[in-house]
């Protein structure tokens, strides 16, 4: 049973650790890197400022957490854009992503946009899939991408990248967990990202994926066929609750990160249940 190859391998990235502060990465996005990095943010939370060059103009894409020295590299970013904030959107609720969404949309006195209602807060607006947003000059598309959470958005951009959040990292991959998460629309969403035929894939977390997008969401697509068979393979060893599963499967992964496998192991089992290939009771798993 051989893993799908990752194309990333052999891309010229930045070591872990070794994303710049602030990047320009075309005319019309910079990225500022938050300073909270972990185990599950990668390098920490990328905060976009999307804007038309010479608009005065830009939007603020996944502030991230609401710290002090954040919003200053922010606020730096704007100004060399010579541009004030226009709009705040979040790709989804989880707060390294939108902690600072409310916060620095009253500092901007800017209106915040996200899916979901308690994001966006009571004056702000929420998005519905395909709208197109007519913002610093340029345009955004609305892209449903459900699965990391049910109301994970992406946007599409004019020069034909797309912002990912979480639905797509810059290494990795990213985790489904339960039962917030949903293998099956993920795995929807991946197809309908790809369909979009992007540019570049910028994501919530890590570097940007520029060389060959299309390959990175195959990979995707391959990696999660990969984990359901691994879990079966698992399961006729003789691994029989989730903890066991997660032990088999990823021996190889630091343990620190093997509850966000247990979460995205059960996302999985979910699927194989739904499917008729497993029976889950509880944290035990069986063959039907």
């Amino acid at each position: 049973m051989r893993a799908p190859a990752d194309p990333r391998v052999t891309w010229d990235l930045p070591a872990p650790g070794g994303l710049p502060r602030t990047a320009d990465l075309e005319p019309l996005v910079t990225r500022v890197l938050a300073p909270n990095p972990s185990a599950m943010t990668l390098d920490g939370t990328n905060t976009y400022l999307v804007g038309a060059s010479g608009s005065g103009q830009a939007v603020v894409v996944d502030p991230g957490p609401d710290d002090p020295a954040h919003l200053a590299a922010v606020e730096e970013a704007l100004a060399a854009r010579d541009a004030r904030c226009v709009a705040v959107l979040v790709t989804h609720h989880h707060g390294d992503h939108a902690e600072a969404a409310q916060p620095w949309g009253a500092r901007f006195e800017a209106p915040v946009a996200a899916a979901d209602a308690a994001v966006a807060g009571p004056r702000g607006r929420v998005l519905e899939p395909g709208e197109r947003l007519h913002l610093a000059g340029t345009s955004l598309g609305v892209v449903a991408t459900p699965g990391h959470t049910a109301d994970h958005l992406a946007f599409r951009l004019e020069s034909g990248a797309v912002l990912v959040g979480d639905h797509v990292l810059g290494r990795g991959t990213s985790v489904v967990t339960h039962p917030e998460g949903d293998v099956v629309a993920y795995l929807e969403s991946l197809r309908r990202v790809h369909d979009l035929g992007p540019s570049a894939l910028y994501c919530g977390h890590g570097p940007e994926l520029t060389e060959d997008p299309s390959a990175v969401l195959d990979f995707y697509l391959a990696h999660r066929a990969h984990r359901e068979s691994q879990l079966l393979a698992a399961l006729v060893r003789g691994a029989g609750t989730v903890e066991q599963m997660v032990a088999d499967v990823y021996a190889e992964v630091p343990r620190e990160l093997w509850p966000a496998a247990a979460q995205s192991t059960r996302a999985t089992l979910a699927k194989l249940a739904a499917d008729g290939h497993v029976v889950v009771d509880g944290d035990r798993v069986g063959l039907p």
